[in-house]
């Protein structure tokens, strides 16, 4: 059973670990222990090709040092050997006589760190804190099974389910509460996906900001998915993360390239032909719907075809929550089955090098840059006052990606 010291050690492990980037490989924190309890080093881990959190506390230790020592670690230590080697052997050569962890990894090629531990007779306890290590790398983990990002559509509809008066104009449908709430939640994505149309319509600035109009400090990395070009002047281009121009309609190949560059969790916002394009595949794993009390007519719907003939056909949900905010209400759901095959892991996931792109997949362009600008001034959140042109996401291409 864990000691004070060591569940006080897996505390201060996890808030480390949330030092480290989110991206390729996991957020990992590590406490090296005296056997008297007391905090000798720490270390977390900062991004791919970096030590990993264990290495990086036994670096600052001095040679001997860590010998009868306790390593607490937020994640099962690594059993392979990638851009850096095993931290399970690491820990063995230091003389590190006990192994706390969260997490067992849950990845095929990184696993068997404990196991390895043993047979070398080191003491290994697992479990400490395993809910909230899960909290920390839900996201990455998901990568890990799917092959590709968590993907969140969201739109904002009126109650009869239209997303624009029939003269396009939208601004506002929702009320200042249900506008903040997407910006708290676009700044927890690691990119938002928006489409050529909504861009040339509307021209979005796909930043997170606050009630103030100021940038939050996490921003997403603007994506924007489609064949026309964005003007040299769009707001866009002024964010202060590099964007992301994919000209093409194939939204697997898109996701599958977000997930090699480590973008684990995306937001799309961009308008109902772009979001009937992922439910129309099968690549939305959550909904966030506000509604608000306020009827509109015409046909100017929130969603398109997406890929319901008959009732028999109909994209069940299960609603998670549901929240009021202000006069709106926010439905947050996610299908009732998985919404397609997960894609196969690449090999070596926890230390994956930038992968070829599959034949037709697209290579994003450079975001020019204009010269230096003002930020800018995007309303509180986008609500397409014009559908963008007809987004047709072709079947699947049989390059065994396993995603369709």
């Amino acid at each position: 059973m864990a000691s004070a010291a060591e569940i006080d050690a897996m505390r201060r492990a996890l808030l480390l670990a949330r030092r480290g980037p989110r991206g390729l490989n996991p957020q990992v924190g590590a406490v090296i222990l005296s056997p008297a309890g007391d905090v000798l080093a720490e270390g977390f881990h900062r991004g791919a090709g970096t030590p990993h959190a264990e290495v990086d506390a036994l670096s600052k230790l001095a040679p001997g040092e860590a010998r009868g020592t306790t390593a607490v670690v937020t994640l099962e230590p690594c059993n392979h050997t990638g851009r850096t080697g095993p931290c399970a052997v690491a820990l063995i050569e230091a003389g590190v006589a006990r192994v706390v962890y969260a997490l067992d990894d849950p990845t095929d090629a990184a696993a068997g760190g404990a196991e390895r531990l043993r047979a070398a007779g080191v003491d290994v306890e697992a479990g400490l804190a395993a809910s909230e290590a899960a909290a920390l790398v839900h996201d990455w983990a998901a990568l890990q099974r799917t092959g590709r990002p968590h993907v969140t559509v969201k739109w904002a509809q009126s109650l009869d389910g239209r997303a624009a008066a029939d003269d396009g104009t939208s601004q506002w449908i929702t009320g200042p509460a249900a506008r903040r709430d997407v910006h708290a939640r676009r700044a927890e994505a690691d990119a938002i996906i928006a489409g050529t149309g909504t861009v040339r319509s509307d021209d979005p600035a796909l930043t997170a900001r606050a009630a103030d109009g100021s940038l939050l400090e996490a921003q997403p990395v603007p994506v924007v998915i489609g064949e026309s070009d964005t003007a040299p002047d769009a707001a866009v281009r002024r964010h202060p993360r590099e964007p992301l121009f994919y000209a093409t309609h194939d939204l697997h190949a898109v996701l599958t390239d977000l997930a090699a560059r480590g973008l684990q969790r995306v937001f799309v916002e961009g308008g109902p032909t772009l979001a009937s394009a992922f439910l129309r595949e099968g690549l939305a794993d959550e909904l966030l719907v506000y509604v608000a009390p306020v009827l509109l007519g015409g046909s100017r719907l929130a969603l398109g075809d997406i890929g319901v003939a008959s009732i028999a056909d109909a994209r069940r949900l299960t609603v998670a929550s549901i929240q009021q905010l202000g006069d709106d209400t926010l439905f947050v759901a996610r299908p009732a089955a998985a919404p397609g095959a997960p894609t196969p892991r690449v090999a070596d996931p926890g230390e994956p090098t930038p992968r070829a792109a599959a034949p037709g997949a697209p290579t994003p362009r450079a975001a020019a840059r204009p010269a230096a600008q003002p930020a800018a001034t995007e309303p509180a959140a986008t609500e397409p006052a014009t559908a963008e042109p007809a987004f047709t996401a072709p079947a699947p291409a049989s390059d065994n990606r396993g995603d369709a």
